[in-house]
């Protein structure tokens, strides 16, 4: 970014037209002076002031026109970047700035935190927002969506990337030995709900010899090759066959699905250990980490990283039966054997909700000489996903509908904007209330977490970022007192950067990124 140039805050500034004097009725080249004679205050008796005499020749006086004008030429981010650069504290506000990683939406705050000495009351450190610019503290937004805040997303992904991964081959208060049990990386999807174009790398779509046309007149075929790009790629061949309200609810049960397809495993691992289900949790557990995706179709299917552990955990050893070929086996007949049904409706009836018939299990491996997928890829393909949200991939919006208007402005094919509008019709229906189709619109219906786990999978987010927080604390050498105390306080101002702000945030995230390249290009030469 080029150097902004630094302009002098003047009361009466030398680029304001408006404060520049007058020159009427004076020769032209001469320097005009004025004195300011003194005033009477209100007893009568003069008030002694110092005479300032200013000087001001006619072509100082054109230059700063000029400025004056070329500046008004430029844009409000322009403007508003030169202004920032003005400000006395500019350079503490880039480290703020620098701090957040370039954060698109940085929270703004106020307050002081003082820790002290429990047994003397000395005072060991102390900080307040008052010595800051605009007497507030920049913090990160923390969004996991690239398309909301790419530096947050991107530290999200890293976190997300350390958390499967520990789960795969140990660290973070995980066991390496976790790398010896079985393991799946396993892929479900949602069933079919009607025919859509799709991509079949440059073969023909949906080729069908007298396929004939649907009751609504369209042809049930497609001879088309459809490039990557191609906007019918997911979209129905006819949008009056599809089911839509069986997309919707499906969506909305996913979570519950998910929940039942990880008991039945749990139910036939048991049966095949020859045990009660009761007593399944005494032999052995079963954990996992799981990501959702929007397919082009704009239906969510499921990579999981699924883990049989012993009965206490990653720490314990899973029973000498336990294998991957069991699992794969397990997740299978589970995948087929759960069902949810909606409850009746008068206009949409009942679904019996399913997953998909495209299934994958593939087993991980434990050692560089067997086979299976690498835990490297596994981790980083989820950590992928994690950061985008329904926009990404055009399945959706970021942010949600508040009228049923909203759903014509958003940017989105007629396939997705039917499956909202789909979203607002059935959460109108009393039957489907407690499913709150119409504040997960935006999402076509899915009110699940992009990425859940179970609890002794391995760490947590919040322990990857209290352990981050603690490394940054380690450089401010703070005194070491256990009978510290600390008292804080705290208060939210807004959010967000001004045009300017987000010129130049946007330029220090770039940088970081880049230095981020070449240290990996320098580190993996």
């Amino acid at each position: 970014m080029a150097s902004l140039p630094l302009l002098p805050r003047h009361r009466h500034h030398p680029l304001n037209p408006d404060s520049t004097p007058a020159s009427r009725g004076r020769p032209h080249g001469r320097p005009r002076t004025t004195s300011h004679q003194p005033r009477r205050c209100q007893s009568g008796s003069p008030r002694e002031i110092t005479t300032i005499t200013a000087v001001t020749t006619p072509a100082d006086r054109r230059a700063a026109l000029d400025r004056a004008a070329r500046l008004r030429q430029l844009t409000e981010t322009d403007q508003d970047a030169i202004r920032l650069a003005q400000d006395p504290q500019f350079g503490r506000w880039l480290e703020q700035i620098t701090t957040t990683g370039g954060c698109a939406h940085p929270i703004h705050l106020t307050g002081r935190t003082t820790t002290r000495d429990a047994a003397t009351g000395e005072i060991l450190h102390h900080y307040d927002t008052r010595n800051e610019p605009g007497e507030r503290l920049l913090v990160r937004c923390r969004n996991r969506r690239s398309s909301v805040c790419a530096p947050c997303s991107r530290l999200h992904a890293g976190d997300t990337y350390h958390l499967v991964q520990a789960g795969l081959t140990g660290g973070k208060t995980v066991p390496d030995k976790v790398r010896e049990h079985p393991r799946l990386f396993v892929t479900l999807t949602a069933p079919s709900f009607g025919p859509v174009h799709g991509a079949a790398d440059g073969k023909r779509c949906r080729p069908r010899r007298d396929a004939g046309e649907c009751d609504h007149g369209r042809p049930l075929g497609c001879p088309a090759i459809h490039a990557t790009g191609d906007r019918l790629i997911g979209q129905p061949l006819c949008p009056g066959c599809y089911d839509y309200p069986a997309h919707v609810l499906w969506h909305a049960n996913a979570g519950q699905l998910w929940d039942r397809f990880t008991r039945a495993v749990r139910r036939h691992l048991a049966t095949a250990a020859g045990l009660a289900q009761s007593r399944f949790p005494d032999h052995a557990r079963l954990s996992f980490a799981k990501v959702a995706e929007y397919q082009k179709r704009a239906a969510v299917h499921v990579h999981a990283v699924v883990r049989l552990d012993g009965p206490h955990g990653p720490g314990t050893p899973p029973p000498p039966s336990a294998s991957a070929d069991l699992l794969i086996t397990a997740v299978r007949a589970a995948a087929r054997s759960v069902v949810v049904r909606s409850p009746y409706s008068p206009a949409a009836g009942e679904h019996a909700l399913r997953w998909g018939t495209e299934l994958d299990a593939r087993p991980l491996r434990a050692t560089d000489n067997t086979l299976g997928l690498a835990d490297d890829a596994v981790a980083a393909y989820v950590a992928k996903y994690v950061t985008k949200g329904a926009s990404d991939t055009a399945a959706g919006t970021d942010h949600r509908l508040l009228t049923w208007d909203d759903i014509a402005a958003v940017p989105a094919t007629p396939h997705v904007q039917a499956l909202m509008r789909t979203c607002w019709h059935l959460g109108g229906l009393p039957e489907y209330a407690p499913l709150r189709l119409r504040s997960w619109a935006h999402t076509l219906g899915y009110r699940g977490h992009i990425l859940t786990k179970s609890r002794a999978y391995s760490t947590t987010y919040t322990a990857l970022r209290t352990e981050r927080a603690d490394h940054h604390h380690a450089g401010l050498q703070l005194p070491d007192t256990p009978d510290a105390i600390t008292d804080t306080h705290w208060r939210y101002l807004g959010s967000g950067h001004t045009p300017g702000a987000t010129l130049i945030a946007a330029g220090i995230a770039q940088d970081l990124a880049t230095n981020r390249k070449i240290a990996r290009e320098v580190f993996s030469a």
